[in-house]
């Protein structure tokens, strides 16, 4: 009877020292580069990898960065001064990409293979300071219950250079009728914070237009005469020539709207129909 009992617990110990399957994850994150930025939003993407024994829970993180007073919500590049920007879990960017529950972190279940995950990044409008590189890392985290946590460091690379962006609206007056009819549009200058540029708007496309007599040219080649200016009165002509007639600011790293004031003088009388015009804004910087 014990050589029984003694044989019966040398097999519950020997079953005993089995070594249990252990569950693990890896991770690997590509870098984020912005390339140029001059005071416009940019978006770009980035990618975290990560690979999981199937059936593991996790969630990753993704943390500060390493600029001074950064949080999950407020990252900033880094060279003297800052350049600022924010990480996203949807294409939207509106869903911040944090370290915890509360800041947004993104939960996965391992399948066994690799799993990537999309990081929406996004240097919004307004930034400004000099025109160098900036860098940060940024270091993702893989945990979950019964893991051992996995990291990845990623680049985050921006470059503010000297430059502009221009748009406009159209400028429509509607029915022409004789009588004096004015409207506006807007054209939107965003340049690098510190910038002086002028805005110049061109002679239009009808035959033997200038930019003190612009047309816009209707049924058989019918002109209908009408003045672009820079002020609410009427009085200052918005051309294209320096120190004389076009308009300039100071850019500050956010769009600045600049409106054009058109006037279709009374008294003519054109052939009826629809009259049209095409002008072209410059921005030097």
């Amino acid at each position: 009877m014990m050589q029984r009992l003694t044989f019966a617990v040398l097999l519950l110990l020997a079953f005993a020292a089995q070594p249990a399957s252990a569950n693990s994850c890896s991770a690997y994150a590509s870098g984020i580069a912005f390339g140029s930025y001059f005071g416009a939003t940019v978006d770009v993407t980035g990618t975290v990898t990560v690979t999981c024994t199937s059936g593991q829970a996790y969630d990753v993180g993704l943390n500060a960065g390493m600029a001074s007073g950064a949080t999950v919500t407020t990252r900033s590049m880094v060279n003297g001064s800052n350049l600022g920007y924010q990480l996203f879990s949807n294409a939207g960017r509106t869903a911040n990409w944090g370290n915890s529950s509360s800041t947004g972190w993104v939960a996965g279940t391992g399948n066994g293979s690799a799993q990537v995950y999309t990081i929406y990044a996004q240097i919004p409008a307004g930034e400004s300071g000099a025109l160098v590189t900036y860098t940060d890392t940024i270091t993702a985290s893989i945990s979950g219950s019964g893991i051992t946590t996995a990291t990845a460091q990623f680049s985050v690379t921006g470059t503010i250079v000297k430059g502009c962006s221009v748009s406009a609206t159209n400028l429509a007056f509607g029915n022409y009728t004789g009588a004096v009819n004015n409207s506006t549009s807007t054209v939107s200058v965003n340049c690098t914070s510190g910038s002086a540029y002028t805005v110049g708007l061109s002679t239009g496309l009808a035959t033997g237009a200038t930019v003190t007599n612009r047309s816009m040219t209707g049924p058989g080649s019918a002109l209908l005469h009408y003045g672009l200016y820079s002020n609410s009165g009427h009085t200052i002509n918005w051309g294209n020539t320096s120190g004389t007639n076009w308009v300039s600011g100071t850019g500050s790293g956010a769009a600045q709207p600049h409106t054009v004031y058109g006037q279709i003088p009374a008294g003519q009388h054109s052939t009826p129909g629809s009259y049209t015009d095409t002008i072209t804004v410059s921005v030097a910087y």
